[in-house]
């Protein structure tokens, strides 16, 4: 089994994409152990994954350094004429099928037509050279624009088999379809994430502030992007940078200890999560106490995140695959959500009221949420029992019927 999985970025920046990618090679490796996944990153040249055996990771690329096989236009040249001095083309001419993760949420027209271009590069490819074409769990839409809409409909229906990732994502892929709706090809999902493993790691300065106790850990999860007071397009309601300062003193003079773990890094850029969480932790740490306040180790990469959130004893996140991987490991969360992809995701485990919406609540009533998830996470724990389990098992099955798809393909 050769597959081509397209649509999540290198590990470095972003964990939560990321974690799809991963998730899903994990996933397939472990029912097709001598298949072979080709992972296209945004990195440069041919090389094997240092943390997962089986799996290359070959360079793809919107630039404008047409020459270099990471091109996607040098490679739509080469795939056409056989993969010809790119091993990137080869590798997709050969594919059994090509998986596509768009991101998780990027399958849409919100963001500018750069980004739009980019996600459905892979796609075309696909369906220009004949290979079948698999839309993993994901969300579709918004389209604002006509054009972008039919092309998003055209590369669907091209498509053998496109799943949502939740029951509203499901529901905009049916309208998006339209008479197209096909049951056998077009199903509803949970987030391939839930199905991702863990991977311990050692940090002896880590385990030494974790063998202090004295307190429930809180594990912060905060977005450079959203305490950016720049931002604008999510229409917030919600004062998240004073939502954060409120919360972590409450938490803290409450007895809790704080875990900051970033999930997307990108030095020097708007949305990078290490800034904001360095500012925090030094602050609060000289206020409180080292011993109260720390911050996960630097690059981590996704399944270590994981394995080190499904450490504490509640998360409070704004990037959602930081609660998924709490929700998944059965960990009381709550989400700062700003778009309503959250929502669903975090119906599949049962926790659709732990989602706090920074477009629709004003600070006071959004911190209120915050607190209420934080004071029932005994009980939610409890919950989760049975929640995580059957998200779990549906990733399970998810990944089962995917492995099935991609064999019927031959």
């Amino acid at each position: 089994m050769k597959v081509a999985l397209f649509g999540s970025n290198g590990e470095a920046r972003n964990r939560g994409v990321a974690a799809l990618a991963t998730a899903t090679a994990t996933g397939i490796l472990s029912r097709v152990p001598d298949a072979e996944v080709t992972w296209y990153d945004d990195g440069w040249g041919v090389r094997p994954d240092p943390k997962l055996p089986g799996v290359t990771r070959v360079g793809a690329r919107l630039t404008r350094r047409y020459h270099r096989p990471e091109s996607y236009h040098h490679m739509a040249v080469s795939a056409a004429l056989g993969g010809i001095a790119n091993p990137g083309a080869a590798r997709l001419n050969a594919a059994d099928a090509v998986l596509d993760t768009s991101g998780g949420d990027s399958f849409t027209d919100l963001y500018s037509p750069v980004r739009w271009r980019l996600v459905n590069w892979p796609k075309k490819l696909a369906v220009a050279r004949s290979r079948p074409l698999i839309f993993l769990p994901q969300t579709y839409g918004p389209f604002h624009g006509d054009a972008t809409r039919r092309e998003a409909r055209d590369l669907v229906l091209a498509a053998a088999g496109a799943w949502a990732r939740d029951p509203d994502s499901f529901a905009r892929l049916k309208e998006l379809v339209g008479g197209g709706f096909d049951p056998a090809k077009h199903r509803q999902g949970v987030d391939v994430a839930f199905a991702l493993p863990t991977r311990p790691f050692e940090s002896e300065e880590l385990e030494a502030w974790l063998a202090l106790g004295g307190g429930d850990v809180a594990v912060l999860n905060v977005s450079g992007l959203l305490l950016d007071p720049a931002e604008t397009r999510f229409g917030l309601s919600a004062d998240l940078v004073k939502v954060v300062e409120v919360l972590t003193r409450k938490l803290l003079d409450d007895g809790a200890r704080l875990l900051f773990v970033p999930h997307v890094s990108t030095p020097g850029a708007r949305d990078d999560d290490d800034a904001i969480t360095q500012t925090l932790v030094s602050r609060l740490s000289k206020e409180y106490g080292p011993e109260r306040v720390t911050a996960a180790p630097a690059g981590l990469d996704c399944q270590e995140s994981k394995w080190l959130i499904a450490r504490g004893d509640w998360l409070c996140g704004m990037r959602m695959h930081a609660t998924i991987a709490a929700l998944s490991s059965g960990v009381p969360a709550a989400c700062v959500a700003y778009s309503d992809k959250a929502r669903g995701v975090f119906a599949t485990a049962g926790q659709g009221h732990r989602v706090a919406d920074a477009r629709t609540l004003d600070t006071d009533t959004l911190l209120s949420e915050l607190w209420d998830s934080w004071t029932a996470r005994a009980a939610t724990r409890e919950e989760l029992v049975t929640g995580s389990a059957r998200a779990r098992t549906a990733a399970g099955q998810q990944l089962d019927d995917l492995v099935e798809l991609i064999r019927a393909q031959h």
